[in-house]
């Protein structure tokens, strides 16, 4: 091993490297994460020949695994008394019933910022009920914003089975509501976020809008650590942080199965409404201000820095963000461990949306 190849960051210059031992983590993640260890402790991993049928089992139970904490993490959910919560419904266009999460400041002046909000999961696991969302929101209504959560169609687990594009459409039509109760609401401006797979939804949400002629009913979008390639299986070389990162919470074959999940057939493995990093720059021309946010150590970080080169080129106006020290979603997801880190991310899509009021 040369003195450069041995130096070369995560993996790539150390194949047995671990997040736990990276010099580049936050020293406050290390003991966590070593004392937590997998996100879903007992499951195995399915391998890249997976019938559609084991995908299906596998996340069944990596979303039961990560479930078994949250009725401890709901009891723990800190009160936040200037913040009001209630649910709504609506139809989507296939006939579903989309339940939406609303929360927002008891207290405000005049419109205020919106956000649509697209909880993680690989778009087949996971729920907007899940303690870590509803902390989320709480979090961002307390900046001062109304938050939308969508309740969509996974194509897996306890909310599947419902591949593609169920989900994508579920989000749309929850954009939609929000535009068309801008006013009820008492919104300025509708920002789309989510991170991993809600990160996708987002960014593939407004693909879509910008399809269908009813992107200006998107101020902007805000995507956290997105989970848009879908190139799991075979990382190309151009996307180094799958190989440097490997294994740093996620690994290629967990993120492989949940791409089966969501397109059984594969046959929208180059479709970007299915996995925006594909997008070309006739889908991206006219789309509404982005922020691609990415962590450091997280093996999707270059994917999402590619998609937000592809906008740049596109002439979108858009901001790339790295939050070094932190793998997937670590600004999210250790409000208690990294606050600081955590209310900067707060603050900064508070203050996107804020930029963007249409009032």
């Amino acid at each position: 091993m040369s003195d450069i190849t041995a130096h070369l960051p995560g993996k790539l210059g150390n194949p047995d490297a671990v997040l736990a031992a990276d010099g580049r983590a936050d020293p406050r993640l290390v003991a966590v994460i070593a004392e937590v260890g997998e996100i879903a402790p007992g499951v195995a991993t399915v391998g890249p020949d997976a019938s559609h049928e084991e995908c299906l089992a596998y996340c069944a139970a990596f979303e039961a695994a990560a479930g078994r904490v949250n009725p401890e993490r709901l009891a723990d959910l800190p009160v936040v008394d200037s913040v009001r919560s209630t649910t709504e419904a609506t139809l989507g266009v296939d006939g579903d019933e989309i339940r939406l999460h609303i929360h927002r400041p008891k207290q405000s002046d005049g419109p205020i910022p919106g956000i649509v909000h697209l909880h993680g999961g690989g778009m087949v696991l996971m729920s907007a009920t899940d303690p870590g969302p509803i902390r989320w929101r709480n979090s961002l209504a307390e900046m001062g914003m109304v938050v939308v959560g969508v309740e969509f169609r996974n194509g897996g687990g306890r909310l599947g089975n419902h591949p593609f594009p169920a989900g994508l459409n579920d989000c749309a039509s929850a954009v939609q509501w929000t535009h068309a109760n801008r006013q009820r609401l008492g919104i300025s401006s509708i920002v789309v976020s989510g991170e991993s797979g809600g990160g996708n939804l987002s960014l593939a949400t407004t693909l879509k809008a910008n399809r269908e002629g009813w992107v200006n009913q998107i101020d902007g979008v805000y995507a956290m650590c997105p989970y848009i390639s879908g190139l799991y299986a075979n990382p190309p070389s151009n996307l180094l942080s799958l190989r440097e990162n490997d294994d740093y919470l996620l690994n290629g074959p967990m993120m492989a199965a949940l791409v089966r999940v969501y397109d059984p057939s594969g046959d929208n493995r180059a479709n970007p409404l299915a996995w925006p990093y594909h997008a070309e720059r006739g889908d991206l021309e006219g789309l509404p201000p982005h922020v691609i946010s990415v962590n450091e150590l997280d093996p999707l970080r270059d994917e999402g820095l590619a998609y937000y080169r592809k906008l740049l080129a596109a002439g979108v106006p858009a901001v790339g963000r790295t939050v070094h020290g932190t793998p997937h979603a670590g600004d999210q997801s250790f409000p208690d461990i990294l606050p600081e880190v955590y209310q900067d991310t707060l603050r900064a899509i508070y203050g996107f949306a804020t930029a963007l009021s249409r009032e």
